[in-house]
């Protein structure tokens, strides 16, 4: 099974107030080696699939995962449209503090997660074969 949606949304505010800036994840992309992994709910002992593909556009961070168990409980909410949230793991490499929270101007990524709820509202799976 495969899925597609974005993990990030470029210039809107998330739950904890920050904002990223379009190419704050530049330098990952451009350096990371190998696919990242695809957790369910951010839990690294509950690895449910990798990333195929991902890359910035004109919205936020792209991403096309495969999952390994098309018949698993994560699978099965996918499908139901129980579960669509989609967020990452990640480290602020460089940030600038506002009144209302940082903008996120350099990311590191460690993962991407399947989520039930993102802490950008936005972040969502749009599509699944």
């Amino acid at each position: 099974m495969r899925l597609a949606g974005y993990a990030a949304v470029f210039g809107t505010p998330d739950a904890a107030n920050d904002i990223i800036i379009p190419g704050a994840f530049a330098r990952t992309l451009a350096v990371h080696e190998g696919p990242l992994p695809l957790f369910w709910q951010h839990r690294p002992d509950q690895r449910i699939g990798s990333i195929e593909h991902m890359g910035e556009d004109d919205r936020g961070l792209r991403v096309v995962a495969v999952l390994d168990n098309a018949t698993s409980q994560a699978a099965a909410m996918l499908r139901a449209r129980s579960v669509s949230g989609l967020s990452f793991g990640y480290r602020a490499r460089r940030y600038r503090k506002t009144a209302r929270g940082r903008l996120l101007e350099e990311i590191d990524l460690f993962e991407i997660s399947l989520v039930t709820h993102p802490l950008q509202h936005a972040a969502r799976v749009h599509f699944v074969s």
